[in-house]
């Protein structure tokens, strides 16, 4: 079966089964490694890009349910060869331990701030809830997320919060 989709702005055409999970075309068949592979049922989040302009778990999404579609993965984000603005934050603010989930992590963000560019903290927080990170960075992916929507880090950003982040829920 031939499918069509415009990866990161460029068309591209495939000849491979409807039912492969969008997140192998990206990494085998496209080799755009920045997307990673979580829990492989939606859950975790690690592999969340953008399809359309909607975040969406590349793990459970069928390729027959992209084609005509528009895919944003984290590479492209930066464009012509600058970071995105989440991604510069995220290298500030010391986000990343082991980084693993953090595409998926940006990606939920800069729709968040596609949507709404001024978020409440707990606009981030329930955007950000989806997405799960076993180094426990949440609050500075909440510090890197208000730095770039112009809020002030301040001491309340940086403070550790599980209830607000879900993990006691």
């Amino acid at each position: 079966m031939t499918l069509s989709l415009t990866v990161n702005g460029e068309l591209r055409s495939l000849n491979i089964e409807g039912d492969t999970p969008l997140l192998w075309v990206l990494r085998d068949e496209l080799g755009l490694k920045g997307t990673k592979f979580g829990c492989g049922v939606g859950l975790c989040g690690a592999c969340t890009v953008h399809l359309n302009g909607q975040p969406v778990r590349s793990c459970s999404t069928p390729l027959e349910s992209v084609s005509g579609g528009k895919v944003t993965t984290i590479e492209g984000l930066a464009e012509n060869g600058q970071l995105h603005a989440l991604q510069e934050a995220w290298i500030a603010q010391g986000v990343p331990q082991c980084g693993y989930c953090q595409s998926g992590q940006i990606m939920s963000a800069a729709h968040l701030l596609d949507t709404n560019p001024a978020p409440a903290r707990d606009d981030i927080v329930a955007a950000m809830t989806g997405n799960l990170c076993r180094c426990g960075t949440y609050s500075r992916i909440i510090a890197a997320v208000e730095s770039v929507a112009g809020k002030p880090v301040t001491g309340e950003s940086l403070a550790y919060n599980a209830v607000a982040v879900g993990e006691n829920n």
